[in-house]
């Protein structure tokens, strides 16, 4: 049975973050399905200027639980989780994929929607270097590695760390293949 991984995403998201992790779960037949606050297109940010948009396949308030998909992805920049750790169903979404045990992938900023959930104490984690503080006071064990996989938990810190970041999330899964029923 094919994989499926929502990429809960808003306008401002890094767009390297979301396109090549997109790109690569897909090339690996990985389906995604991009979920944000509004129908229509979400835009990215690229370096320093607005980059290309993304469709949105469902909004939040169309997600009723996390049924139907096998892991969370969150992209990082600066706008995109800043704006998603305020909205109650997004927040929503994360904690649930965590009660189910599914993996969350959170990049670069992303990791403040985990603690926005409430679901990085005791738990060894990174993210970019200006928010490492943030998972700190929220109870993580920072580390500075390109990848931090804890329980569910998988975290990086920057585009640099992309292949890393897409080649464990998508082990993951695919280990998670091989206990299904044929």
């Amino acid at each position: 049975m094919t994989k499926k991984v929502m990429i809960l995403a808003t306008n401002g998201f890094e767009q390297s973050e979301l396109m090549k992790p997109k790109a690569n779960l897909e090339d690996a037949g990985i389906e995604t399905t991009v979920v944000s606050l509004e129908k229509g297109s979400i835009k990215g940010w690229d370096k320093d200027d607005w980059g290309e948009s993304v469709s949105v396949d469902k909004t939040v308030d169309e997600i009723e639980n996390c049924e139907g998909y096998d892991a969370l992805l969150l992209p990082g920049g600066q706008i995109n989780p800043d704006l998603l750790r305020v909205n109650e169903r997004a927040v929503a979404i994360v904690k649930e994929f965590n009660m189910a045990g599914k993996p969350i992938a959170a990049i670069c900023h992303a990791p403040w929607l985990l603690i926005e959930a409430g679901i990085v104490e005791g738990k060894t984690a990174t993210s970019y270097h200006s928010i490492r503080t943030d998972l700190k006071n929220a109870g993580a064990n920072v580390v500075d590695q390109e990848v931090a996989t804890d329980g569910n938990i998988i975290t990086s810190r920057n585009p640099d760390d992309i292949p890393a970041f897409s080649k464990e999330l998508i082990s993951r899964l695919q280990e998670e293949k091989v206990g299904e029923p044929a």
